[in-house]
């Protein structure tokens, strides 16, 4: 008689929810909460306050251009040492930045350099932060695919709540309360990065070599991929002439015409679509997934194009949930291929060079963007911008090194070719 335990194979165990999975998971998730709480509270702040679209521009612009100068460092100092305790540090950094914005806004009428500077130090913070997101990710998860989408599905829902509930806030109460928020969440990602339990040994990488020559191996590896870079060309692109002004332009067109609520809701729609990319990006996994990813972003001008066209807010909300679903499951093929392309002894500085490169671009759209609102108009601006974003999915569809790269499901070895990854 055949025993029954024979009979019933065993339960396998989850490759992707380990203790460590969730506690990184829950800071990625509340982390990302209060960051998309932020761009909708800062918006309406700087119209609050008087600064319009240009006081939008400046105080996104410094934050981001502050991040894209220092996060080649932030990847750097990972790869000598650890990007845990840096990770640590950056939260407690950016939870004193937005806990003392909060309380200005409290107590009276924060000047415009004040709010300026806040972004600088969390731009810094952030680019200390940001390398360490990639390396920590085959760290705590054995199939990096899986673990980004649902990074991805669980950042997309963060996308859709935070910006409807700092709509609500900003409605009904006042956006001192979104920037304390936006506090706590730092707090409680940097607990959980503390709890987290890393077996797997140090990155050692270039610990007697100079900065410098770590800079440049970093930049050796990144500039011997030609996707890698050609991929970043193209963001260039789209961040200077999309995504940079399109938070700036977007608030003021959404709420000179449906009010400070709606462009929340609006936020909130993309984060819904991002969720449905996420999830669709965890069940379908293209051979070749950049060019799947470039398929998908043709429907991110959809964003753009509603803000330009301003129809009735459902309309609008459908036009960024549309738009989160493309960018969403790009988002997924674009990280995984990275993360599995690049040898892990020098992922951090290979991304913040990929990340550097990317946002680098974005500051110039969002400084530029009051000014050349005031000389085109704020609709023409996005119009344009939309017919841009489809130009830009035209061409990651027509490089070749892009459309014909090979999907790898586990991480590069430090021997890994350089061009292809293979």
């Amino acid at each position: 008689m055949v025993s029954s335990s024979i009979s019933a194979p065993p339960r396998r165990r989850s490759r992707l929810w380990t203790g460590n999975f969730g506690l990184y998971f829950t800071a990625r998730v509340v982390s990302m909460l209060g960051d998309t709480m932020m761009p909708v509270a800062l918006a309406v702040a700087m119209i609050s306050l008087g600064y319009g679209v240009s006081g939008i521009g400046y105080a996104l612009g410094a934050w981001m251009g502050s991040f894209a100068l220092f996060v080649v460092f932030g990847g750097v100092f990972a790869d000598r040492f650890h990007p845990l305790p840096q990770m640590i540090g950056a939260d407690a950094v950016r939870c004193a930045a937005q806990g003392s914005f909060a309380l200005y806004l409290w107590l009276g009428h924060p000047t415009l350099w004040f709010v300026i500077g806040g972004s600088v130090l969390g731009g810094i913070a952030t680019a200390m932060f940001q390398p360490g997101t990639a390396s920590l990710v085959p760290q705590v998860s054995a199939d990096p695919t899986q673990a980004n989408g649902v990074l991805r599905v669980s950042e997309g829902a963060s996308t859709m709540a935070g910006p409807a509930i700092a709509g609500v806030l900003v409605a009904t109460t006042s956006t001192a309360w979104v920037f304390a928020i936006d506090a706590a969440t730092f707090a409680i990602s940097g607990i959980c990065l503390v709890a987290l339990a890393l077996r797997l040994p140090r990155f050692t990488s270039g610990r007697q070599e100079s900065t410098l020559a770590n800079l440049r191996e970093g930049w050796q590896e990144f500039r011997s991929r030609s996707w890698l870079w050609a991929v970043i060309l193209i963001w260039w692109v789209l961040g200077v002439c999309v995504w940079g002004p399109l938070t700036p332009l977007g608030a003021a067109s959404v709420i000179a015409e449906h009010g400070k609520a709606a462009f929340g809701y609006a936020e909130g729609a993309f984060g819904a679509g991002c969720v449905l990319g996420g999830l669709v990006a965890i069940r379908i996994r293209p051979a070749r997934p950049l060019l799947g990813g470039a398929v998908a972003m043709f429907a991110f001008p959809m964003m753009p194009l509603a803000a330009a066209l301003v129809p009735d807010l459902p309309l609008l909300m459908l036009g960024y949930a549309v738009s989160g679903v493309g960018w969403a499951f790009w988002g997924v093929q674009w990280s995984t291929t990275v993360q599995t392309q690049i040898p892990q002894d020098r992922l951090n500085r290979v991304t913040a060079y990929e990340v550097g490169g990317s946002i680098l671009a974005i500051p110039f759209g969002q400084v530029l963007a009051g000014p050349a609102s005031g000389l085109f108009g704020v609709r023409p601006l996005l119009l344009a911008g939309a017919a841009i974003g489809l130009g830009c999915a035209l061409a990651l569809v027509l490089v070749r090194p892009v459309r014909t790269l090979v999907r790898r499901d586990t991480g590069a070895s430090p021997s890994a070719g350089k061009d292809g990854g293979s």
